[in-house]
C-alpha cells in the first residue's frame, strides 16, 4: 500500500491515536482518587495530573522523533548506566508493576465485586494462562477486542460523568489534611507510567505519521505537536470527568478506601448494578489486551538483552509467573511500592528527554550525566527521608512542596558537567525498548 499525502485533518487522526495509546483501563483508578483527596481543589490537581501524564508522554514522543527512533533517549549516559536504566524501565513496564496491575485492576474492579468468593490467586493463575496463550500464539481476538473496547469504555465513562454532573453523588469537601493538590496531581500522573510507555510506542506512532506522507523531521514534529494538543485535550476531558466524580464523593466519609473500590462505588451509586457489570467486562478485556502487549514487549526486550540465550517463549512464561505473584499484592500496595521508585526514575528520564532537544549543540556527554545525577540525588534523599532517614534538610530545598525539588540540582549538575574537561563522546549504540518492541511485538 502506497503512502498517503499529508492532509489538513491528519493531526486529529494522529491525536486520537495518541489518546488511544495513553488512555487505558488501568488509568481509570487515579483521577477519581485524586478528586477524592483534593476535594474543592480537584481542578488544579487535575491540571498537574494531565501535565505529568499526557504532557510528559507527548514530550517524550517528540524527543524520540527529534533524535530518531533508531536511537535511545539514554544514549548520552555511560553505557552501563544507560542499560541499567533501560532494564529498570522495562522491568517496571513489564513484570514488576504494569503487567501485574492489569490483573489486579481486573480482579478488584470486577471479579472480586461480582464473585467475592473467588481467590485472587486462582484468578491470577487463569488470567496469566490466557495472557501467555495469546502472547505465544496470538490470534485475531486481541485485535478485535482492542478495536472495539476503547469506544465502549469511553461511552461508559461519558454516561457516568453526565449522570454524575446531573445528579451529583454528594457535595464537595475541602482537601484532605496534609494534601498538596498540585504535588498530588503530579505524583499521580507519574503513576500512570505513560512516559515509560511512550518510550516503547513511539515507533508505532511514527509509522502512522510516515504512512500519511510526512517524511522530514520538521513536518513530523509539527504534526505530532498538534496531535499532542488534541490528545491532551481529550485526556483532560476524560480525566476531568472522573476527577470530578471522585470529588463529589469526598464528603461521604469513605476513609481509607482503595483506588479500584472507589471507581466501583461511584459506578454503583450512579449506574446501579448494571453499570458495575458493564464496567467489569470492559475492564477485563481491556486489561487483557494491554497485558498481552506488555508481556510481548518485555519478553522481546529481555530476549535481546540476553542475546537470545533465553528464548522468547521461556521469557513470556517467566514474566507471566512473576506478574501473577506480584499481582496478589493488590493495587494499593503496588501504588505504594511504585511511588518511591517512580519519583527517582522520572526526574532522571525527564532530564535526558529535555536535553535531547539540544543534543546536537551539547557536545559533552558529561552534561547529560551531571544533570542525571543532579536529579537523582535529591530524590534519593527525599525517598530516604520518607523512610525515616535523617535527611529533613531536603524539605527546605526550592520547589520541594510542588514535587520539583530535583530541578535546580539537575541544572547545577548539568552546568558542572559542562565545565569538566574532555573530548566529545559518541553516543553508545544501545538496544532500547523501541527497537526490541519493533522486532517481536505482536
Amino acid at each position: 500500500m502506497g503512502k498517503s499525502r499529508p492532509g489538513k485533518g491528519d493531526f486529529i487522526v494522529v491525536g486520537f491515536a495518541l489518546f488511544a495509546v495513553f488512555f487505558g483501563a488501568g488509568n481509570l483508578i487515579f483521577p477519581p482518587y485524586l478528586g477524592l483527596e483534593c476535594g474543592t481543589k480537584w481542578f488544579p490537581a487535575l491540571a498537574f495530573f494531565v501535565l505529568a501524564d499526557a504532557g510528559l508522554a507527548i514530550l517524550t514522543v517528540l524527543a524520540m522523533v527529534r533524535i530518531g527512533t533508531d536511537k535511545c533517549i539514554l544514549g548520552r549516559l555511560p553505557r552501563r548506566a544507560a542499560y541499567l536504566c533501560l532494564d529498570i524501565v522495562m522491568a517496571i513496564v513489564g513484570p514488576a508493576l504494569c503487567i501485574p496491575r492489569t490483573c489486579a485492576t481486573t480482579f478488584e474492579m470486577g471479579v472480586h465485586v461480582l464473585f467475592p468468593g473467588v481467590s485472587s490467586w486462582v484468578f491470577g493463575l487463569l488470567f496469566f494462562l490466557l495472557v501467555a496463550l495469546l502472547t505465544i500464539r496470538p490470534g485475531k481476538v486481541v485485535d478485535i477486542v482492542g478495536k472495539y473496547l476503547t469506544p465502549m469504555l469511553l461511552l461508559t465513562i461519558a454516561v457516568l460523568c453526565v449522570k454524575g454532573v446531573l445528579s451529583p453523588i454528594g457535595s464537595i469537601s475541602e482537601a484532605q489534611a496534609g494534601v498538596n493538590a498540585l504535588k498530588e496531581g503530579f505524583l499521580n500522573g507519574y503513576q500512570t507510567m505513560d512516559v515509560l510507555g511512550a518510550l516503547a510506542i513511539t515507533i508505532v506512532i511514527m509509522k502512522t505519521v510516515q504512512d500519511k506522507g510526512y517524511e522530514d523531521k520538521k513536518s513530523q514534529m509539527k504534526l505530532i505537536g498538534k496531535a499532542g494538543i488534541v490528545a491532551a485535550a481529550a485526556l483532560f476531558l476524560v480525566y476531568g470527568g472522573l476527577a470530578y466524580l471522585g470529588a463529589t464523593a469526598s464528603n461521604l466519609g469513605l476513609g481509607e478506601i482503595g483506588h479500584a473500590d472507589l471507581v466501583v462505588l461511584v459506578t454503583e451509586l450512579l449506574l446501579k448494578k448494571f453499570g458495575v457489570v458493564l464496567l467489569a467486562l470492559i475492564v477485563f478485556f481491556a486489561c487483557l489486551t494491554t497485558a498481552v502487549g506488555l508481556v510481548s514487549s518485555a519478553a522481546s526486550y529481555f530476549a535481546g538483552r540476553f542475546k537470545d540465550r533465553v528464548s522468547y517463549t521461556t521469557l513470556v512464561l517467566i514474566i507471566c509467573v512473576l506478574s501473577m505473584l506480584i499481582s496478589n499484592l493488590g493495587i494499593s500496595a503496588m501504588i505504594r511500592l511504585a511511588g518511591p521508585l517512580l519519583s527517582v526514575l522520572y526526574p532522571l528520564l525527564l532530564t535526558q528527554i529535555f536535553l535531547s532537544f539540544f543534543s546536537e549543540k551539547i557536545r559533552k556527554s558529561s552534561v547529560f550525566l551531571g544533570a542525571a545525577l543532579g536529579a537523582v540525588i535529591p530524590m534519593l534523599l527525599d525517598v530516604g527521608y520518607g523512610f525515616g532517614l535523617p535527611f529533613a534538610f531536603v524539605t527546605r530545598l526550592p520547589l520541594y512542596d510542588l514535587g520539583f525539588v530535583w530541578v535546580f540540582p539537575a541544572v547545577i549538575g548539568g552546568m558542572i558537567g559542562a565545565l569538566i574537561p574532555g573530548k566529545t563522546e559518541a553516543a553508545p549504540q544501545l538496544i532500547g525498548p523501541v527497537q526490541m518492541t519493533e522486532q517481536k511485538a505482536v
